[in-house]
């Protein structure tokens, strides 16, 4: 695993120190996983950050995991959907907020939170969402309905929240980031996650169908929001070797890697590596788009390489080339 994803150290193994410096990030979904690279990455970088969830303790253990590696004094408080904590008269590279983004309410309590304490939002990433393993026929009507509302909807009241609250809404700060724009906009940029591959997800129909939603919702909202400096991307990942894997059935994670022509799993640091990379200056001609992040396997779904295409010692044929001849 790289440094990224949970090895000691102050600053990015790739990134110029501070080039965050002044930003305020927050991170749904940003106690476990790819969430928790995420944040670690963006204080690594030098961002105020933020990280959300419906689970105090785990948001409280993840924070001060984070604060150790990079290392940050501890302070106590928080933000959450009851309004902001304590404040903390000591460095602390990452802050919680409690509540659930599937409640518009929730979502726009924890955006004016931050705003009343770290005075602006400059990236959201909306990176919480789930699913469960089951065949498409046998999935129930409440269950497409928990998987839309969670990653769909999720996604939206966290975003509107902070196009209406941070990005357009009046308090969020006297600074403005390049690009903003008219009317007194200070801009924005939101990073939605959604997984790959594209072409089909066999046992969790109901998940692919809800993140292509929310890539064709990123297009729609990257056009309607450039008017105010909002730029809006998405990241679809692939497999990533985190603690969620440990949910699926041994059969499942057994084939994973071997479904990636690159022949291993994605780091959670790789992942928190291109989020930076996006809230960063070079992502904002990456609005509208979908970037993915899957070792190629958006290319090919099954075993690689494909039978049929290795001989009898496992391994692709080389086409021999006649001397002075082309080959094609």
């Amino acid at each position: 695993m790289s440094r990224a994803a949970g090895a000691p150290g102050r600053e990015s193994a790739i990134f110029a120190a501070g080039m965050l410096r002044g930003q305020s990030a927050l991170v749904t979904g940003g106690g476990t996983g790819l969430g928790k690279a995420t944040a670690l990455e963006l204080a690594r970088c030098g961002a105020s950050v933020t990280i959300a969830g419906r689970r105090e303790d785990v948001l409280t253990e993840a924070s001060a995991e984070i604060d150790r590696l990079v290392g940050a004094g501890r302070a106590s408080g928080g933000v959450g959907a009851g309004g902001e904590g304590a404040g903390a008269a000591e460095v602390v590279a990452v802050r919680t907020a409690v509540g659930d983004i599937r409640e518009p309410g929730d979502a726009r309590a924890m955006v004016h939170a931050l705003l009343e304490r770290d005075g602006q939002l400059d990236l959201l990433v909306n990176n919480a969402g789930g699913q469960f393993f089951s065949p498409a026929e046998l999935i129930a009507s409440k269950g497409w309905r928990a998987v839309w509302r969670l990653n769909v909807q999720g996604m939206l009241n966290m975003a509107e929240a902070a196009y209406e609250l941070a990005f357009v809404g009046e308090g969020t700060g006297a600074g403005e980031r390049p690009g903003a724009g008219a009317g007194g906009s200070r801009g924005g940029r939101i990073v939605n996650v959604t997984l790959s591959p594209h072409h089909g997800m066999p046992g969790m129909a109901h998940s692919g169908a809800a993140r292509a939603t929310v890539e064709a919702l990123t297009r729609e909202m990257a056009e309607r929001w450039a008017g105010a400096g909002v730029t809006v991307s998405t990241i679809a990942v692939g497999t990533f070797d985190t603690h969620v894997m440990v949910k699926y059935p041994a059969a499942v994670r057994a084939g994973m890697s071997r479904s990636v022509p690159v022949q291993r799993l994605g780091t959670p640091g790789e992942h928190a590596w291109l989020v930076a990379l996006l809230a960063s200056p070079l992502g904002g001609p990456f609005s509208g788009a979908t970037v993915t992040l899957d070792g190629a396997r958006d290319n090919w779904f099954g075993p690689w390489p494909p039978p049929g295409l290795v001989d009898e010692a496992g391994e692709v044929p080389v086409e021999e080339r006649r001397e002075g001849g082309a080959s094609r």
